[in-house]
């Protein structure tokens, strides 16, 4: 594995790893790929294609993070093998992270992986984002939501603007035509609570894609009758 990549990308987006963190991403990725061979975690199996387009990937989010505080709680929203809410723990301890994910195989590496890494204030909740939006335990309970490839924006505000504090924001990561995504997302965000605060672009190391940060206050509560029932914001956006 390159963990200089991984280190000198990590700086770009001012995080430091010690040799502690680098050592639990080692971990990380052996068990991704231990796992992988029974469950269908990630087509992404080079090690430095893990670096790059789920480490560093993940990592580019803690630059939306930079001005809120450490121990801020944050809900990482179809989860799935973790990206990018465990990167963001390992590099960032103090945040309180719930890993939200709908399919229990899923869920029960998630929790391995927790288990291995020796990770405080962490835990999985194995729900669709639907349901969890309407369970008062995490109902506008977050101070962030942040999501990966789950979604369009206009489903994807459906799916994570309930579980965040008014006065909280939502993270969506993308990748090129932000701008689009956006303004087709702009009547749901309106009516869900939320404003688009900016389209943040950001380098990852060894990645030509494009990459954007989109940023979403939460200005005022979703209304009660948001989410709607599992499958509908999907079928039918606002």
């Amino acid at each position: 594995m390159d963990w200089d990549l991984l280190q000198n990308g990590a700086r770009q987006y001012h995080l430091q790893l010690s040799a502690g963190q680098l050592a639990a991403f080692e971990t990380y990725v052996r068990e991704l790929l231990d796992w992988n061979q029974r469950l269908n975690l990630t087509r992404i199996t080079e090690p430095q294609e893990i670096i790059t387009k789920h480490f560093l990937d993940s990592l580019s989010v803690a630059l939306a993070l930079a001005d809120l505080p450490a121990n801020l709680s944050l809900i990482d929203v179809g989860a799935g093998a973790g990206f990018p809410g465990l990167p963001l723990k390992i590099a960032l301890p103090h945040l309180r992270l719930t890993l939200l994910e709908a399919t229990g195989k899923k869920t029960k590496f998630l929790e391995h992986v927790i288990e291995q890494l020796h990770l405080p204030d962490t835990r999985v909740v194995t729900a669709r984002a639907e349901e969890a939006g309407r369970d008062p335990a995490h109902r506008q309970r977050y101070d962030v939501a942040v999501a990966r490839a789950v979604a369009a924006l206009p489903v994807l505000a459906e799916y994570t603007l309930p579980l965040v504090k008014p006065g909280g924001r939502v993270i969506a990561q993308k990748g090129q035509s932000p701008t689009e995504e956006a303004q087709a997302a702009a009547n749901a965000l309106g009516i869900l609570g939320g404003r688009l605060e900016r389209i943040q672009p950001v380098a990852v190391a060894g990645l030509d894609e494009q990459r954007h940060l989109l940023v979403i206050q939460k200005t005022k509560a979703t209304p009660p009758q948001y989410p709607r029932r599992p499958g509908l914001p999907a079928k039918k956006p606002i």
